[in-house]
């Protein structure tokens, strides 16, 4: 299977067969171990890999032994010799104290072996050699026991750290101070008194990080969750490292523990019930957080990573088969180094790559009946530092990694692209000798050398190497800004922007020879012109600057061709649409009102709009004339102007040249053709002003016309007498005025600065004026 699980440590194999041989080497025989074996269960890993386990002998007096990892030797440590049971347990560093926390045993017809009043019994027991013991709790709430275990060089440490955790959500930290007597014996000194402080209060979930000594825990503020991370040093200090938000739902009456031991309290079958969390950080500097909410259905399961190391988030929604195939064990999240790996047996195994979550294609996802998924094992599962997992069940540590022979093999039979895309980077990541790899998926020599050195490439090179269209929008944004104001740069840079523009759209009108049915390329649109030539230009040099081995034309042709099918895409979506709905080209036409079929274009039109707007991409050319078109015949008049304010509609001169053609002037559409005209750039306005044979388009060519003749006029002396034989009308305000034009045209003139415009002049402005009063008086 995917995922190899080497066992570190057995219960069964480890522990067993020593207590059995001292069973029956003080003469009990090994009956008395078997008739209690339900009892023998793991209670704690230490930092330093050792394993504190427990168990009963017929008399019911609990039992703490330590399996040593390093010499794979076991040690008894101490015998509580009451019928309790064990909650928690933890030794220190130097195995010379041991804490521990017990409760009532469960058996009926036992007596309270407790003091009076009290529900759990925290001890802090002397054990080199077995001496005091001292009661740090007796509460009647449930306490959980950590030592801490510093990387210090000083052995033995002057002072111990204990943490308490209780059930009434409250942390506290324990100064314990000890000395050495007779020798190697060690005593608690001051043992009356022991110095304490709270590390942490009201919070509803917490986990131990043994590898790093950290404390997480999350606190409830506002109904947000907040988490929050502590540091504890050698000494006697720690530090909040940092506190972040959780976009996670978590109840005040909750609460939970990670890696703070085992314990029989928690019913496994009730597992599902509950949320699960856990953080996981290792070596490469991630750090991830894992959710996935109660269990509130059948059919699906859903769960969240925060990576917070990237910024980034994702959310997972697994489906869980049929609807009788019921779910009793939670969701099981595994650290696995480059990976999480997220399962829940017999239903999905997935791979997170924790380097890359943004790039999916780096993750695995595998479903249903697979032999990977039904091989994983079904009882719940622990994940420590250092790629270490503990079977709570089954007493067993394993050791977890990537199968690299069935991944390869995997590989090899895979038949999707996604598929094999996936577990390439999975092979790639387990960092085994090439030459090993290179025997298994049959590739040349040094093949695996050139792609992990071209994968490490990007990895160091992000975020750069990752294309941005920001640069393309700022450059865009120049252009047009610089198109308003009549200033441009070089028009070599421009005529190069547009003959890339002219590239692209060649390559795609080449690719379709047969007629589009969408009535798209039949203008200029210079703004979306200069857009996908700034993108060809611009890509083309991202290109360029991290595909330093592929020759440059090839580089322009893949970029072409990139941006070509982009607009291919979007012509091929409102193709089948058009197709779809059963539209004709004469859909080009104002002169009739819009069907329900062109009103769902429309609709889809206006998404294609939003997405491309989204992403900063360029449309093909005509998308905006037609998007209008068909916006003026769907929508009421006070949504088309609301749509052309908020910049979903634009007015493209080929539309409003349309609309001025195509609708008459009656009433309704006299108010229309005038909301359109006082919304465009004066430029175009210009253009369609002239147009449109009215009272109104005169009236704004007239002011246009006395704007610019008086943007820089500058009053000269004139003679107070008037040739009232050369106006229409004795008007004199309009006959003075009218006469300062004639003279600033005719000096215009006489400098060659004046341009005429439609035979616009004085006397037009003098009978647009007098037709705008004559209105505007009712005559």
């Amino acid at each position: 299977m995917a995922l190899r699980l080497a066992a570190d440590f057995d219960l069964r194999k480890d522990v067993l067969p020593g207590l059995r041989a001292a069973a029956g080497a003080r003469g009990g025989g090994a009956g008395i171990l078997e008739n209690n074996y339900e009892s023998l269960r793991v209670l704690n890993v230490e930092r330093n890999g050792n394993i504190i386990y427990t168990y009963k002998d017929d008399k019911g007096n609990v039992f703490f032994g330590l399996f040593d990892c390093h010499t794979r030797q076991n040690e008894h440590l101490y015998t509580f010799e009451k019928d309790l049971q064990v909650v928690s347990c933890s030794v220190n560093r130097e195995r010379t104290l041991l804490a521990a926390s017990l409760v009532q045993s469960t058996k009926e017809g036992r007596r309270n072996e407790l003091q009076p009043g009290s529900k759990c019994l925290t001890l802090l027991v002397e054990i080199h050699p077995v001496n005091n013991v001292k009661v740090l709790k007796a509460v009647d709430s449930y306490i959980w026991v950590q030592f801490l275990h510093p990387h210090v060089e000083s052995n033995p440490l002057p002072e111990n750290h204990l943490l308490l955790i209780s059930e009434e959500k409250y942390i506290e930290q324990f100064h314990i101070q000890v000395i050495q007597e007779d020798g190697n014996g060690v005593v608690i000194k001051n043992s009356g008194h022991l110095p304490r402080e709270r590390v942490a209060e009201d919070f509803v979930w917490a986990q131990w990080d043994t590898s790093e000594q950290r404390l997480y825990y999350v606190e409830l503020k506002k109904s947000r969750s907040i988490l929050k991370c502590i540091q504890f040093y050698a000494d006697e200090n720690f530090n909040l490292m940092f506190e972040a938000p959780l976009d996670i739902a978590l109840s005040d009456s909750g609460f939970n523990l990670v890696n703070f031991g085992c314990t029989d309290l928690q019913d496994q079958e009730k597992f599902s019930e509950h949320p699960t969390l856990c953080v996981f950080t290792n070596h490469t500097g991630s750090l991830c957080v894992c959710y996935s909410p109660k269990l509130d259905s059948w059919e699906q399961i859903t769960y969240s990573v925060f990576y917070f190391h990237k910024g980034h988030s994702k959310t997972f929604t697994a489906a869980l088969g049929s609807a009788d195939s019921r779910v009793t064990k939670g969701i099981t999240f595994l650290n696995l180094d480059y990976f999480v790996a997220v399962y829940l047996p017999g239903h999905f195994f997935h791979l997170l790559n924790i380097q890359h979550p943004d790039l999916v294609c780096h993750s695995l996802f595998l479903t249903g009946n697979n032999e990977v998924v039904d091989m994983l094992p079904h009882g719940p599962l622990q994940s420590l530092s250092g790629s270490l997992i503990l079977d709570w069940c089954s007493g067993r540590l394993y050791r977890a990694d990537l199968n690299r022979s069935y991944l390869l093999e995997f590989l090899w039979d895979a038949r999707l692209d996604w598929e094999k895309m996936a577990v390439l980077h999975c092979v790639l990541s387990c960092r085994q000798d090439t030459r090993f790899l290179e025997a298994k998926v049959h590739s040349f020599k040094g093949y695996w050398e050139k792609l992990h050195s071209n994968l490490e490439y990007v990895k160091y090179s992000e975020p750069h190497s990752h294309y941005s269209n920001s640069v393309v929008r700022r450059q865009w944004h120049s252009l047009i800004s610089e198109e308003k104001t009549g200033k441009r740069r070089s028009m070599a840079y421009v005529r190069n922007i547009l003959d890339n523009a002219i590239k692209v759209i060649s390559k795609l009108e080449a690719r379709h020879l047969e007629p589009r049915l969408t009535p798209l390329f039949q203008e200029e649109d210079n703004h979306q012109r200069l857009l996908v030539g700034l993108m060809v230009s611009e890509l083309k040099d991202h290109l360029l600057r991290h595909l330093r081995g592929v020759e440059k034309k090839r580089i322009e042709q893949m970029v072409l061709d990139y941006i070509s099918k982009q607009l291919d895409l979007i012509c091929q979506i409102l193709e089948a649409s058009w197709r779809k709905h059963n539209l004709h080209p004469w859909i080009f036409h104002f002169n009739r009102r819009a069907s329900a079929a062109e009103f769902a274009v429309f609709h889809i039109m206006t998404r294609i709009l939003e997405a491309t707007h989204s992403l900063f991409l360029p449309l093909p050319p005509g998308f905006h004339t037609l998007h209008t078109v068909l916006g003026v015949r769907c929508l009421p008049l006070h949504n088309l102007l609301h749509y052309i304010d908020n910049g979903v509609l634009l007015l493209t001169e080929t539309a409003v040249t349309r609309l001025m053609k195509d609708l008459d002037n009656t009433e309704k559409s006299e108010k229309l053709k005038f909301s359109i005209i006082v919304r465009l750039p004066p430029l175009i306005g210009q253009k369609i002003c002239r147009l449109w044979d009215h009272p109104m388009s005169s009236n704004i060519i007239s002011r246009n016309h006395v704007k610019r003749l008086l943007q820089d006029y500058k009053k000269q002396p004139r003679s107070s007498v008037i040739d009232k034989s050369s106006y229409s009308v004795e008007f004199l305000p309009l006959n003075y005025f009218t006469g300062i034009l004639t003279d600033i045209e005719s000096s215009s003139r006489a400098l060659n600065a004046f341009e005429g415009h439609d035979n616009v002049d004085a006397k037009f402005v003098e009978e647009a004026a007098l037709k705008h009063t004559t209105v505007l008086l009712g005559l």
